[in-house]
C-alpha cells in the first residue's frame, strides 16, 4: 500500500489543527472556570527562553498553510501574528483549516520531487517535496502542537493523550 503526498499532508495537518482547536477550547474553559486571566495562559512558556503559547500556535498554523501552498506551487496567505486572545487564536486555526481544506489531492499528489527552497536566517535550505513534508513540515508542526499542549498541561489545564490524538 502506498500513501500519496496529499494523504500524508492535508488530512494529517487538518486533524492536528482540529485537535489543537479542542485543546485551546479546554484551556479557555479552564481559564473561565478557575477565574484565570486568559492572557496568563496565552502568554505562558515552558521555560523563559521558549516561545509562549500564542507563538506556538502562530508557528503551527504557518507551517501547515506553508506546507500545502509550497507543495501545490502557490503563494500562502500571510497572517500577521497578532492573535493573542483565545478567540483570536481559534479564528486563526479555523482560517488555516479552511485554507487547507480548499486544496484538492491533484494539487499536491505527485509533488515528491518538486524543488522547494526555504529561506532561513542561516541561508536557503533545499528540499524535494517529500523531504520537505516528511523531514521538515511534519516534525516542525507536531513540535509546536505538542509544545502548545505541554504549556497548557503544565499550567493545570486538564488534558489527556486523547485530547492530543483527537479521541475526545
Amino acid at each position: 500500500m502506498s500513501i500519496s503526498m496529499y494523504q500524508a499532508s492535508v488530512p494529517v495537518l487538518v486533524r492536528g489543527l482540529t485537535n489543537l482547536q479542542n485543546i485551546i477550547g479546554k484551556a479557555q474553559a479552564h481559564a473561565a472556570e478557575k477565574q484565570i486571566d486568559p492572557s496568563v495562559l496565552t502568554g505562558a512558556r515552558l521555560f523563559p527562553d521558549m516561545l509562549p503559547l500564542m507563538r506556538q500556535i502562530h508557528i503551527a498554523t504557518d507551517t501547515a498553510k506553508g506546507c500545502a501552498a509550497r507543495l501545490a506551487g502557490v503563494e500562502a496567505p500571510k497572517f500577521e501574528d497578532v492573535e493573542v486572545t483565545f478567540d483570536e487564536l481559534h479564528a486563526r486555526i479555523q482560517k488555516t483549516i479552511d485554507y487547507l481544506n480548499g486544496f484538492k489531492p491533484e494539487q499536491i499528489d505527485g509533488t515528491e520531487t518538486r524543488s522547494i527552497t526555504l529561506k532561513m536566517r542561516s541561508g536557503p535550505i533545499e528540499f524535494t517535496g517529500q523531504s520537505y513534508l516528511l523531514g521538515f513540515v511534519l516534525p516542525n508542526f507536531f513540535f509546536h502542537v505538542t509544545t502548545a499542549y505541554d504549556i497548557l498541561r503544565h499550567n493545570g489545564v486538564e488534558l489527556g493523550k486523547l485530547d492530543y490524538l483527537g479521541g475526545r
